[in-house]
């Protein structure tokens, strides 16, 4: 009887007797087990594939809002508050991310609501202080500058007095006014000492140029809004123009007129002409001023009125020499 042929080992087999072979490949095979169950998680976690249509919430209470949003599997959270007073208090005004847009389920939507009424803040004192210390104390506590007025003072650019309308501020008078409201100040200036250079506020928004305006002791003027500027998107708007240009050099308390626009590409083509014309502008009055050095630094030693007379007889023998070729 035939002996049968040995049963050659299988590939298993085979691998099984390779230790390091036979543990790496388990490794593998855990490792991609493992990855396999998290992305199914993921996908169950993320709820994949689902997807929900946010509703409009603007105009509606906050707590008509908070249903709405709750029967679309969607999260509320109020971002912001203004005070608007055409509309009543808890209307919502805003929302991001906007009506119609596709999100997963349980995505936080952030709101804007309409305060019931404008928040209160203490008025700091500020009388004593440098412009620009004011301004800033003003700013911290919310509140901004209505208007400057300079009177003949030794102590350029320090306030001398501070009023909220009709009241004056004092140290011992405490008093609170609305978030935004404007504080006028009056601020010394010495006559000789009355000049500063227009800042450049193109391409900034309407706070950042406010605060530009007033550090260099001049007024905001009038404020031109392009079509649909609202004050839901106001902080969005940028100035593209400027009554008066910058570095131009002007008196104390003068007022810039600005341009808003929602407009990016049109506010960035503005900048880009204003930076060129405010560096034109600052290197043309640095060579006044060079000039008006020199004038002085001949003057003061007694060689302004020879120079003067040289250059005139410079100037006749030109024209005689002139006449003579003729």
């Amino acid at each position: 009887m035939k002996k049968q042929p040995a049963k050659k080992p299988s590939l298993w087999a085979k691998i099984r007797s390779i230790k390091l072979l036979y543990n790496l490949l388990v490794m593998a095979v855990l490792i991609l087990g493992l990855a396999l169950l998290a992305h199914l998680a993921m996908q169950i976690g993320t709820r994949h594939g689902a997807r929900r249509t946010v509703p409009d919430f603007a105009g509606i209470p906050l707590a008509e809002a908070e249903e709405l949003a709750a029967s679309c599997d969607l999260q509320l959270h109020i971002n912001d508050s203004l005070f608007v007073p055409a509309y009543e208090g808890g209307i919502v005004l805003d929302q991001l991310p906007e009506q119609g847009v596709e999100v997963k389920p349980g995505r936080t939507v952030y709101i804007t609501i309409n305060s019931f009424r404008q928040k209160m803040v203490p008025i700091p004192y500020v009388a004593g202080r440098s412009l620009r210390q004011a301004k800033n104390m003003l700013e911290i506590a919310g509140l901004e500058i209505e208007e400057l007025h300079y009177r003949p003072d030794m102590a350029t650019n320090y306030v001398l007095e501070a009023f909220y309308g009709r009241e004056q501020l004092t140290e011992e008078r405490e008093l609170q006014a609305e978030m935004g409201s404007g504080i006028t100040l009056y601020v010394g200036v010495d006559p000789e000492k009355d000049a500063t250079a227009v800042p450049l506020v193109v391409g900034l928004s309407l706070r950042e140029a406010k605060s530009r305006i007033w550090e260099s002791g001049l007024n905001v003027g009038k404020v031109h809004y392009d079509e649909g500027i609202n004050l839901l998107n106001q902080k969005e708007a940028r100035v593209y123009m400027q009554s008066l240009g910058a570095e131009q050099i002007t008196t104390l308390g003068s007022a810039v007129a600005l341009h808003l626009t929602l407009d990016g590409e049109k506010s960035k083509a503005a900048r880009e002409v204003a930076v060129k014309e405010a560096a034109e502008r600052a290197k043309a009055q640095a060579e006044m001023e060079r000039t008006a050095d020199s004038l002085a630094a001949l003057e003061g030693a007694g060689l302004l009125e020879e120079t003067l007379q040289r250059a005139v007889e410079q100037s006749e023998a030109a024209t005689t020499d002139d006449e003579f070729f003729e």
